[in-house]
Parts: structure tokens; sequence; C-alpha cells
């Protein structure tokens, strides 16, 4: 074990006394805590505000504390009393601020003033937003053609604002849409797309009650989504099978104290959330998967011949499938010895999660970035739905497929047109709707956004919340792809990295955040999300302005887009005025929505649907496809096994327990045993043996790949952690300059920061490396 003081292995439970603790220190740090405590009852509540953290969705009971510890942190962080002010932004130059931390940026607060870049002085200095918006309008109405513009989304924006942003950037010519669904689930949008002609989790909260097993693969409930940890406690308790596929051992699903259950606390026991816990190798969920259906078509043979009850649902099968015997002739040409060898699991260990699997009735199936960023996701993902439509485990109660999403309103983005390949369908409403004719041609995801703005074919870049700069691969190449534009504009809360990522002009404009209150013509306006079960939920924010100069969402798009267009396709103030207009628009060009204003005055909001949920496949076929893909052949890219160079590790990159996304809350990740430390390096004890090292010895990461240009970062400290063999874990975006650009998922861009071929020197003095980096 590491001498280091950083680092105390933690034996406790998930949640409980720590996670009070922990809410606690951010709410009394925020220096508002009366009225952030106000904030937080309201949270998630009829009336209230949605929380600014995760997707997950609510529970139907009304009385309920409806936040989880890093929900208290997301509320807390974003509703500080810290401000950062012009006279900030006059102390520091951008080149002061650039040799700060990611977390010392964003703690210094809350931005309260529209700000440009001046290069002369390299400072931040005020502006008006007429002036802003009018600087927007120069550059964008200059350019050549409207695809030099990239127009970057975050999943927090809001349905109101997404809504008017695709319609303002459609109005003005191009269907370059980056968008953070690029970095996360892209994969499972198109694995299900594919198969069950639908994108979205066909599963609903409730389902969670009536299951008969949950499997909880590639995700970490216990610091990504702590309010799945609930459903999986109880599911548990009635007697449901849960099990876990994870190469770590993460305590969330291992056991979990619930901070509202008296007893629990005070007698300080623990629940288990978990009944089994499978570590495949990263990249392996596939494999397993499949070894899976293997067995399960082994006992169907043996059930026909012996006469007993099938194993396959066949009615469902015959009245609901296509493609059966195609993939089943593919399961029978994978061999074992593949499955058992790029799975990491045993063959036993298989057998073991087909045989619950079977015993089951009604399964869910719930999977995050574990599955998805992976080179060969989307087939991962499609071998999911494969192993649920044998069962005919999809579209009935209590049974069902749950990609868990991230930021708290992803889906809802990509609902309101947020989408760089938008459907036909779509496009058609809004030309018809709006009377002008739409872009057509695929636009940017994230990749090509980035890869354009490196070649200068991209001269615009506007994100619309987010911090692109960190958030995305290749981190030196992004940023200075940043930097090759003509104009940055970020829409931001707080300081971030980006915002000293900058183009020619930039601009930063500061926006409302999810707590405050938003005051336009009309009065009081709330906002809409969706999360991840599809339910749209109104959000009204409950606190004072940080500051009178901060804009919504909303407005800001529409002041940008009213400079650029005029009162073109529509007049903006009006729609401002009351957001009420906006959901209109959006009830008469997107199914599910009809009535929007008046259903979202039941509490808890309304139900959008799923039509795979109620057995209609929206599939060329009309029916559920099975895919029948072959495993990889190999993990490895190819370009580095024609090197011949051997990693010494595969690293997958992830987040600490205070952190979401790009967003650091603190510098702890307690439920792993790291404190006051962000560069670490998570690696099973042999392996620390094996490469010549030991635990707490500093080391320089090397990623792999044949392009010419070295992938470094320096000064990790190694810490042994329970993985499987091989296998390495470590945060981003610390790690991000790890993976390669072109190194993304097939079918989906998705940058593989689950699967990055690394090579570990003893750290390098000179840390000039590191500090160009950060």
């Amino acid at each position: 074990m590491s001498n280091s003081k950083n680092i105390k292995p933690y034996s406790g439970p998930a949640a409980g006394w720590g996670a009070l603790k922990s809410v606690t220190k951010a709410w009394i740090d925020s220096e508002k805590p009366l009225k952030n405590l106000r904030a937080m009852l309201r949270t998630n509540q009829d009336q209230g505000f949605d929380c600014p953290g995760c997707a997950w969705g609510e529970s139907p009971d009304q009385h309920k504390i409806k936040f989880c510890e890093n929900g208290a942190k997301a509320v807390n962080w974003e509703s500080s009393g810290r401000l950062v002010t012009p006279s900030f932004f006059s102390q520091y130059s951008v080149t002061q601020l650039r040799k700060h931390s990611d977390y010392w940026l964003e703690y210094q607060g809350r931005i309260t003033h529209p700000m440009r870049y001046d290069a002369l002085t390299d400072h931040y200095v005020e502006t008006s937003w007429d002036e802003a918006f009018a600087l927007v309008a120069r550059h964008l109405n200059g350019l050549e053609s409207p695809n030099q513009a990239e127009f970057y989304t975050s999943g927090r924006a809001s349905n109101e604002a997404a809504y008017l942003y695709q319609l303002f950037v459609r109005a003005f010519g191009t269907n370059n849409f980056p968008d953070c669904s690029n970095m996360c689930h892209e994969a499972s949008a198109q694995g299900m797309v594919s198969t069950i002609g639908v994108g979205k989790g066909t599963v609903v909260f409730e389902d969670f009650a009536k299951a008969d097993a949950i499997f909880v693969i590639g995700q970490n409930p216990g610091t990504n989504h702590p309010r799945m940890l609930e459903p999986l406690r109880e599911a548990v308790a009635r007697g449901a099978q849960v099990v876990c596929f994870n190469p770590l051992k993460e305590r969330g699903l291992q056991r979990f104290q619930h901070p509202q259950h008296p007893f629990e606390m005070l007698s300080n026991g623990s629940q288990p959330t978990n009944t089994a816990y499978f570590c495949p190798a990263l990249g392996g969920d596939m494999a397993a998967l499949r070894g899976m259906a293997k067995f399960l078509l082994q006992w169907e043979r043996e059930a026909q011949t012996q006469g007993l009850a099938p194993v396959f649902d066949h009615d469902f099968i015959q009245a609901h499938t296509q493609g059966l015997d195609a993939y089943l002739a593919e399961v029978d040409n994978t061999s074992w010895q593949q499955i058992v060898e790029q799975s990491g699991l045993a063959k036993a260990d298989i057998e073991l999660a087909a045989s619950m699997y079977r015993r089951a009735d009604k399964v869910i199936m719930c999977w995050a970035m574990g599955i998805t960023q992976h080179k060969h996701s989307v087939a991962t993902v499609q071998e999911i739905v494969n192993l649920q439509l044998l069962r005919g485990n999809v579209g009935k109660p209590g049974a069902g497929l749950s990609p868990v999403r991230g930021h708290s309103n992803v889906q809802g983005d990509r609902t309101m047109g947020i989408n760089e390949v938008p459907p036909a369908w779509f496009l058609d409403a809004i030309e018809q709707r709006f009377a002008f004719q739409v872009p057509r041609s695929r636009g940017h995801n994230t990749v090509q956004a980035i890869q354009a703005m490196e070649a200068k074919q991209a001269k615009v870049f506007i994100g619309l919340g987010g911090n692109f700069a960190q958030a995305t691969p290749d981190t030196l190449r992004t940023h200075a792809a940043l930097q090759n534009c003509e104009l940055t504009v970020h829409i931001s809360t707080k300081l971030n990295r980006s915002h000293l990522t900058l183009g020619k002009d930039a601009l930063i404009l500061p926006c409302l955040g999810r707590s405050e209150e938003d005051v336009q013509v009309k009065g009081k306006q709330g906002i809409t999300v969706e999360d991840t079960f599809s339910m749209v939920h109104l959000s009204y924010g409950q606190l004072p302005p940080c500051s009178d100069a901060l804009r919504s969402e909303p407005a800001i798009v529409a002041g940008i887009a009213k400079a650029t267009l005029g009162n073109q396709p529509v007049d903006w103030d009006d729609l401002i005025a009351d957001y009420g207009r906006i959901r209109e628009l959006i009830a008469d060009t997107i199914p599910g929505f009809a009535d929007f204003n008046a259903r979202l005055q039941q509490p808890g909001g309304f139900y959008l649907g799923n039509a795979a949920a109620q057995r209609r496949w929206r599939t060329a076929s009309g029916k559920a496809q099975f895919a029948c893909g072959p495993l990889p052949t190999q993990l490895l890219n190819e370009k580095i096994l024609a090197s011949g160079e051997k990693p010494d590790l595969i690293l997958q990159t992830l987040r600490s327990h205070d952190q979401y996304n790009t967003t650091l809350y603190g510098l702890d990740d307690r439920y792993r045993g790291v404190f006051g430390l962000r560069e670490v390096l998570f690696v099973n004890k042999l392996d620390i043996q094996r490469l010549g090292f030991a635990a707490g010895d500093k080391v320089d990461i090397i990623s792999l790949w044949e392009d010419g240009l070295e992938r470094r970062i320096s000064g990790f400290e190694l810490v042994e952690y329970d993985t499987p063999g091989g296998q390495a874990a470590a945060y981003y975006p610390e790690t991000n300059p790890l993976v390669p650009l072109e190194s993304y998922g097939d079918g989906s861009f998705t940058p593989t920061s689950k699967f990055i071929a690394i090579k570990l020197e003893k750290a390098k003095a000179d840390k000039q490396i590191a500090a160009a980096i950060l």
C-alpha cells in the first residue's frame, strides 16, 4: 500500500453519514447557506426546479427529499456566493488565469457580466449585451458558408433553449451541432434505433419496482446517478436479483446506507445493492453478453429435446422480431475460447450470470459510458438488445432497456432537434411550420467539429453551456483547434478552461442557473427538461439571480438570432416574453408534445411515450431486429498492433466522487479512498510489481497511437486498487489528453475513453509537459 497521506482506503457503505457530511460542507462553502437550503428542499419538487445534475427520473412520491449528495453539490456549486465580476477580470490576465487549475477557476464563482476579450491587454473587459450580440452577428454573417460555424450544446440546456438554438442555427443554414451526446450515449441511440426503432430507454421509474432482475452494466450509479441506488436497494430487499458488470469494485454497487432511513443511520447499518458482481475486462462486455446468449441457446435446445418449458419467448419472437436465425448462427459461430479471452470472465461466471437472467421473468438492463465509450460500442448495445429480445424483455412492465443518461437534459436536447443528422420528418416539420428551406446535409459531430477547426475550415465556435476545451478528447489538439477560430463564444455560469482557450475574438455570455428565477415581460418563467425515462418536467428557479446583468439561455440564444437574422423566421422577442409560446412551437413540430403547456400543470410532468415500450417497432421491417455482428477480432487498434508495441496497461477514464463531468466540486474521491489529489492511476498490485514500480511512485502516462504525436501526462501517483489484471483507471479531464481524436466508436464517433492503450515511465523531473497540458 502507498504511504501517501492522500490515500486512505474506504470500507464504509455508499451514502450514509459520509454523504451528509459532504452535503453539509458543500452547503456551508457556498457562502449562501440559508438561501441554498431553501433551494435544496425545492429540488425536483412540484413547482420547484429540476436538479442541474444527472438525468435520473423522479420517484412519484411527492413528499420525499429528492436530492442526492451530488445533486446537493450541484445546487450549491451553481448557487455560489462568490462572484467573478469585471474587476476580477481586470485583476487577472488570460495568461495568468491559464496558470490556475480547473478547480480553482470554477471555485471563483459566478460570472456576473458579459465579457469580451481584448487582445491588446490580454484581459477580458466588460461589454454590453447589444455589443456582444452585434459582434457574433458580424462574424456569422461574414462567413463564406454557414457550415464554417460550429454550434455546441451541453446537456444541461433546457428544452426551450435547445429548441430556439436549433431553429436559429437551421435558419442560419447549417446542421453543425456538435453535442455532449456525441461523447457519451451516441452508441446507445445508434444501437437501439437500428434494432428497436427508438433511441431512448423503454422503461419508466415504476418498472424498477416490478423487475425480477436488474442488470447494471458499465455504470457506477454511486457516483454518477446516486438516486438510482435507492430502487436498487429496494429491489434487493424484496428479493429481486441485481447483477453488476463493472471492471472496478465500486462501493455504491456493493453497500448502501440510506441517508433518509433513520434506523440504518443510527445503527450505522447498511444494505447490499447487488447480489452478484462480475468484473469483465475493459471492452469485454459484448463477449460476456454473447456468452450469456450462447448458454441460453444451449438451454433452449436442451429444453426442446427434453420437452421442457422453452427458454426463449417464442410467441414474442414470432410476433415482434426478425433476424433470429442469422443471430443464432452467429452465436453458434462464436467460440468459447474467444468469449472467455475477450470477456476476461471464466465460463462458469458467464453461466452464473446467464442462469440469473434465465430465472427472471422480467429483466431491466441498464448501462452507461462503460459500454458506450469503446470502438465496438454500437455492437455491444445491439447485443444487450439481442439478449432482451430472446426472452421478450422489451415492452412489458418491469422489463426493458435503460441507457442511463448523464446531464439532466441531454435526452431532451436531442428530442428538441440538437442533432447533426436530424431525421427527415423533423426537418420536414420545421420547414412546413416556419416556411424556410432547412439544410439537409449532414452536419458536424464533436470529433468532426474539432477536425474542422483544426483545419481552419470552421471559423466560429459557439458553446451553449459546457466546457468544450476540457470535455473533449486529445486536449492539446482541441485547444489548438479552438485557438484557430476567428470567434469563440461561451454561454456559461462559471469560469472554466474553455474561456481561456479562445479565438481571435472571444465572448463570455453569463446565463442564469437552473436554480435562479427567470423573469421576463410576461412574468416568471419556467423551463422544461426530459429525464432518462422520457418524463418531461416543469422547472421554476427559486433564488434571485446573482447579478442583474444575467440573461436566461433562451434570451441569449434569441438575442444572437435576432442580431444575426432579424425577426426571421420568428419574432424572437415575442417568444422570450413568454416561454409558453416556445412550447407551442414545440407542440406544433415534435410528436408527443400536444397540449404541452396544459400537460405540464400535472405534478411530476408527463410521459412522452415510447413506441418500442408499446411493442411498436419503427424499423424498416416494422419489427424488432436481431443484430448479428461478430465479436471484434481484437480490441487493440490495428495501428498499435502493426507497430508491434505492446501496451503496459489498458486505461479507462472516469469521474471522482467529487465531480460531475468536467465540474470539480472538490478534490476528494471518498469511495476510492483518495483525498486532496486527482493525479492518480488506479492499478492492480500485481501489475504495479510486474512493471517494476511500487505503490506511491510517480509515473508519466503515454498513450500509444501511431500518428507521430506524443500524448503524455506527467506526475501521476500509482494507487493499488482492485482492477482486473492489465487494466487501469484514472480521472478525466486530466486524462483526456491521452485519447486520440481519431480513436472513436464505429458508427458513433464517440471517443474511446474507456479503452486507451498506455505505457508507463518514471515521472520526469521536468514538469513542462504537464504544465502545458494544464
